[in-house]
């Protein structure tokens, strides 16, 4: 048996690494060890514990306002010590955390194979997203097979360099476009919603009543870019007052005391015009998305899911690493610029026709939920090639 082990540290890393570590589990070719940092550590357990994972080596390194260098050392020295004790015939790491950097990094030290899932994402601005695209670019530089979830992708790996192969590698062999995992986990996640009850969340929203989802989190956005943001959904609130928006908050100290310093008296009403939530667990958000009007986000897993459940999101961003959720899915980049913000979400309120052309699209750009049945046969083909 092939030995694996599937790094995962947050919450979306679970997400998207779920229906890979299920699929690699039912196959007896491969020993599936889930090994989790701890990167963020509720949030992380909940989502594997939505499908029936549990991680079987668990670093714990989560902190208080813990900082970029402490994530990093901590995973590459926890990672490091776990594969010299139980060395393995490849590690799997996903997209572009701290987690998944450091650990890319403790499997080249130690000449283990490395796949990368989701490989390829670029904005082409090192400090957007920040850390991630930082992280991302530099996990691909230490990766032996790139998963790719679209043919752009692919093409900035190969623009780097990256299909270029060493003596193990035929020159075909590294790339390869497989879509990506979530909309796997999404799909799986939509079939096992049925008989599910209401989440809590949404039970004082009446039916009828206009939602909108807002996640906000992103480093880059700390400070005055989401004090904007909050401008934005505050003026909103006061000229819309049918509206609800649900709004689930980051378990960052940063981010939930600033969210709630905006925005916090709107949900002191009856019914609030603002809901806080922890962070939801899995198929409480995707009904959630489901339900929503549309979406405003500054996440990149939400771009993939939205164009999947043909809901409308405001990407509260002013570069997008994917690309494709704007130009073929149901994205628009709206940054952090109050007006453009107010002027988008308007047109999405008041214009059903242009809500409507997004759920028209009939596009898939981010995969058909079989990625990680492609991902486990490259797997298997290049371990059973002796590589």
């Amino acid at each position: 048996m092939y030995r694996i082990t599937c790094v995962v540290g947050t919450r979306p890393e679970a997400i998207k690494m779920a229906p890979l570590i299920l699929t690699l589990k039912k196959d007896k070719r491969f020993a599936v060890t889930v090994l989790a940092t701890g990167q963020h550590t509720e949030m992380l357990h909940q989502a594997l514990s939505h499908f029936g994972i549990a991680a079987d080596v668990d670093l714990n390194i989560m902190r208080d306002r813990q900082t970029l260098d402490h994530i990093t050392s901590a995973v590459l020295t926890g990672v490091g010590g776990f594969l010299d004790e139980s060395p393995q015939d490849m590690l799997l790491v996903h997209g572009d955390t701290s987690t998944t950097l450091a650990a890319a990094l403790a499997g080249f030290y130690r000449h283990i194979p490395v796949g990368h899932v989701e490989a390829g994402l670029r904005s082409h601005d090192m400090s957007l997203p920040f850390p991630e695209e930082a992280n991302r670019v530099l996990t691909d530089q230490l990766a032996t097979l790139f998963f790719a979830p679209t043919r752009g992708d692919a093409e900035n790996l190969k623009r780097e360099g990256l299909s270029r192969t060493g003596k193990k590698l035929s020159h075909t062999s590294r790339i390869h476009v497989t879509g990506n995992t979530v909309i796997d986990a999404l799909f799986w996640t939509l079939k096992n919603l049925k008989n599910r009850p209401e989440p809590e969340a949404l039970q004082d929203i009446p039916e009828d009543a206009p939602l909108i989802l807002m996640t906000a989190h992103r480093r880059e956005s700390w400070g005055e870019p989401l004090h904007r943001i909050c401008g934005a959904v505050a003026d909103l609130l006061r000229e819309r007052p049918e509206i609800h928006i649900l709004i689930p908050l980051h378990k960052n100290p940063t981010v939930r005391e600033a969210i709630r310093r905006d925005l916090g008296a709107f949900a002191e009403g009856t019914p609030p015009q603002v809901i806080f939530t922890e962070p939801l667990n899995y198929p409480d958000f995707v009904s959630v998305m489901d339900r929503s009007l549309f979406i405003l986000s500054d996440s990149g897993g939400i771009q993939e899911e939205a164009s999947a459940l043909k809901k409308p999101v405001l990407i509260l961003r002013t570069l997008s690493e994917r690309p494709d959720a704007v130009t073929q899915g149901t994205g628009v980049l709206v940054g952090t610029d109050p007006e453009r913000i107010l002027s988008e979400a308007r047109r999405l309120l008041d214009n059903a026709a242009y809500r409507q052309s997004f759920a028209s699209r009939e596009s898939a750009p981010f995969g058909d939920g079989t990625a990680s049945v492609k991902i486990r046969d490259i797997i298997a083909q290049y371990l059973e090639a002796g590589a």
